[in-house]
């Protein structure tokens, strides 16, 4: 098996979801609950969190000061909503998967590097 992150991003991710209706929010989490269970069916879901705001997010910049600033680490109206890591056989079998999230979002499916940290 195989680890992957599996990134939600999705322009005005927080304002559509505050506006969204019972019927959106209820079809969404549906969504969320098909892509658990399938991945559960083929592997595993090691992690999944949704995410707090981006404004609430705090950037620490390259260097040896570390400059700290408000908000997300780019500029963009697309903002990270959620993300998991799953433990499937492949790329495709991720890729397959991820196809199952609400279809509101951009996903973005990465290999996850097996590197010891010490």
């Amino acid at each position: 098996m195989t680890r992957f992150l599996v990134l939600l991003t999705e322009a005005d991710h927080f304002a559509k979801w505050d506006a969204a209706d019972e019927a959106t929010r209820e079809r969404t989490i549906a969504a969320f609950n098909a892509f658990d269970d399938a991945v559960e069916a083929r592997g595993s879901v090691l992690h999944g969190e949704a995410l707090s705001h981006s404004a609430t997010a705090r950037t620490l910049g390259p260097g040896p000061d570390r400059t700290v600033t408000d908000g997300p680490f780019a500029e963009t109206v697309e903002q990270l909503g959620g993300l998991y890591v799953i433990d499937v056989p492949d790329l495709d079998t991720a890729v397959e998967l991820a196809a199952l999230l609400p279809s509101e979002y951009t996903i973005e499916v990465r290999e996850c590097l097996d590197v010891e940290v010490t």
